[in-house]
């Protein structure tokens, strides 16, 4: 058997979790073991296994083309520190109780030191329309080359400053920018504090204004995008007081910052009105309202009825105006009109010219 990757020393705060990797090869496939000795002079080398530690201890390995294991400690004491050693042997009598194996087990180390996580003083004030949130991190700490001041996964502001005191200002309400913050001291480990702004829910509808058909299923729903979360929702109708799942009609579905409320089989008279969605956390309450409105089945046929009739009407009105446009048909007349004028002229004009040939 032999090492391709070996698992590297590392230094973590107390409260942190580390994770140790150890990749084998042989043939056949070797069998990974992880051993740790203290510090205490006294203590000696112990094999570990999945949950010892109360549990703490999770190791995880497979063996297919070649042999991998990881173990992570989760919730690191100082009694953590020490020396973990990853063990791997192929030799087929390396767990027999009796025999000694033909080939020692190839071990690989690392040292994990568990530092004493210091304490972090954290504040939230404001002044003149500004939140300042600060960080004070206690003695004796390790040294610091710089801060950085985050929320989730976005730095809001860095520097390189070494002291133990830190701050970030933001400009507004606390309501328009509640969350949770992190100031990180730039050390090895990162130092982090975490700093909460909290208010009373800022509950909003997702629609003020809902639609339904007669017959279907209303949804109604509202959310809360500020920290922390809500615990408890509720949803009331006005005239009706409370709505309850155990209705019947109603089903409600809460969870963190979002709730929704379904209406099963709308009723135009029944359901139609103004519905409100209330929010309470540790902090105080938040409410929104929602307006529903509930159409009958038919009304999805008045636009259609609607272009019917437009397009009568026009018809009549072309007929109408062509009706009116078209002149009235002049009836035949063989006794009189023009025609017999016609004739005469002709025959006048004929006696002419034989009067003028017999000259």
């Amino acid at each position: 058997a032999g090492f391709i990757k070996s698992p590297l020393s590392q230094k973590r705060l107390t409260q942190d979790s580390v994770e140790l990797y150890c990749e084998a090869i042989g043939n056949p496939i070797p069998e990974i073991q992880w051993w740790f000795e203290g510090n205490d002079p006294n203590e000696t080398y112990a094999q570990l296994w999945d949950g010892a530690r109360q549990d703490r201890v999770k190791i995880n390995a497979t063996y297919n083309l070649h042999s991998t294991s990881t173990i992570s400690i989760a919730n690191l004491t100082s009694d953590d520190s020490g020396m973990y050693e990853c063990r791997a042997s192929n030799d087929p009598d390396r767990n027999h109780l009796s025999k000694s194996p033909k080939v020692k087990w190839i071990r690989s180390q690392a040292n994990v030191f568990v530092i004493e996580r210091p304490d972090i003083a954290t504040q939230v004030s404001e002044s003149s329309g500004k939140l300042i949130l600060s960080c004070n991190v206690s003695a004796p700490h390790l040294s610091i080359t710089g801060h950085r001041w985050m929320r989730g996964e976005k730095t809001l502001e860095e520097d390189d400053n070494t002291g133990a005191f830190t701050s970030y200002t933001i400009n507004g309400k606390r309501e328009e920018h509640s969350g949770v913050y992190e100031c990180v001291y730039k050390t090895s480990p990162e130092i982090r504090g975490q700093v909460n702004i909290s208010v009373a829910p800022q509950v909003m509808a997702y629609k003020k204004s809902e639609h339904g058909n007669e017959g279907d299923m209303g949804v109604l729903i509202c959310k809360n995008p500020s920290f922390p979360a809500v615990t408890t929702w509720s949803w009331y109708k006005s005239g009706h007081g409370l709505l309850e799942n155990a209705s019947g009609r109603y089903i409600i579905k809460s969870s963190g910052n979002t709730t929704e409320l379904r209406i099963l089989k709308l009723d135009i008279e029944q359901d139609t009105g103004d519905y409100f969605c209330n929010g309470t956390n540790s902090y105080g309450t938040g409410d929104a309202t929602v307006n529903l409105r509930v159409r009958s089945r038919l009304a999805a046929l008045w636009p259609f009825l609607g272009i019917v009739a437009e397009v009568l009407v026009l018809v009549t009105i072309i007929f109408i105006y062509e009706k009116r446009r078209k002149p009235d048909e002049v009836p035949d007349d063989d006794d009189g009109g023009s025609a017999p004028l016609k004739s005469n002229a002709t025959n006048h004009k004929d006696k002419n010219v034989r009067q003028r040939n017999a000259n």
